[in-house]
């Protein structure tokens, strides 16, 4: 934050013009407008898919909360992942409907950094995520259809896996169900004749 400058606070966040997401990270509103078509195809499959087994626990094994878009406030941060997920064992109730966020840091998340957010993403949310002890973050990429998966260790950061494509595949922490990465990408477009 320059110098100066006061500190963002949830009012900026409120006066935002409609359709954007703003997040406060280290005292700086950021701001977003809505994603894309394929942004959206991704975190719509991808909550479809996880939902029913784990979330539900219909065909897999349950014992997830699993909630699009949740803002989350983490100290003075305000963060607003595509996609996370908590544990039933860390939380055994989900907030109450009329509760506008959240104050405890998810187990997993998803981000679907877009061309004007891959900055913030990885080099700012990233470190952030990591020091409030998630375990997993997931990075897709519409436009090269890549899955990176991130397991929190010791250190750092550890990059589990990228998968790239159309493949099926068992993704951690949600590797008890396959799946279909094909299933999470828009066609791609084709000029017109």
């Amino acid at each position: 934050m320059g110098k100066g400058k006061k500190p963002a606070t949830y009012e900026d966040i409120e006066a935002l013009p409609v359709g954007w997401v703003g997040e406060i990270i280290a005292d700086e509103l950021v701001a977003s407008p809505r994603p894309a078509m394929g942004h959206a195809r991704v975190t719509s499959v991808l909550g479809t898919e996880l939902g029913g087994p784990f979330d539900l626990g219909r065909g897999g094994p349950g014992g997830w909360w699993l909630f699009d878009e949740p803002e989350i406030h983490l100290g003075r941060d305000v963060l607003v992942p595509d996609l996370a997920g908590w544990r039933r064992e860390r939380l055994p109730r989900p907030p109450a409907p009329n509760e506008a966020f959240m104050t405890v840091a998810p187990d997993w998340l998803c981000e679907v950094p877009s061309p004007s957010t891959v900055a913030m993403d990885r080099g700012r949310k990233l470190p952030l995520y990591l020091r409030e002890g998630v375990g997993h973050v997931w990075l897709v990429d519409p436009l090269a259809r890549t899955l990176e998966v991130l397991r929190r260790e010791a250190h750092g950061w550890l990059l589990v896996a990228t998968y790239t494509g159309d493949e099926s595949v068992h993704v951690e922490p949600f590797d008890a169900v396959e799946l279909g990465l094909g299933l999470l990408w828009l066609p791609e477009a084709r000029p017109e004749p």
